[in-house]
């Protein structure tokens, strides 16, 4: 069974709405599973592109997070291009940050690029910080 952490990224349009929409399904108990999202989701937004000054969170590129009952942690996530500089880099940053969640199991980071990323993913903290409103 599979707790999913989708990540809709709902803060651009709707600020009242934060961080996940959870699925639990799954053999750990939903406290647990909510304590893991929300830690997994502070240490995706330690998380910085070298060339954005906004973390990849904000910014939109995680589009789901599955915590498995081992707890084995999936990510899938994205890149504002695929001819992004720190393509080679960023998915082990991720890996490495959930990695470092105390309960977390194996981390998986799978790089997608369906859906294309768009900056309409940012959420208005992203577009503060990088002043594109």
């Amino acid at each position: 069974m599979t707790d999913t952490v989708e990540v809709k990224n709902l803060e651009a349009k709707n600020p009242e709405v934060k961080t996940t929409n959870m699925e639990t399904h799954s053999a750990l108990p939903p406290e647990e599973t909510e304590r893991l999202g929300g830690e997994i989701v502070a240490a995706l937004k330690t998380v910085f592109d070298p060339e954005i000054p906004a973390d990849i969170y904000e910014l939109g590129l995680i589009y789901k997070v599955d915590i498995k009952d081992d707890r084995t942690v999936d990510v899938m996530m994205t890149l504002t291009t695929p001819n992004c500089p720190a393509a080679g880099e960023l998915p082990t940053m991720v890996e490495n940050a959930v990695a470092s969640v105390p309960g977390v199991g194996v981390v998986n980071v799978n790089l997608v690029w369906d859906p294309a990323w768009t900056p309409d993913r940012m959420t208005d903290e992203a577009r503060l910080v990088l002043n594109m409103w």
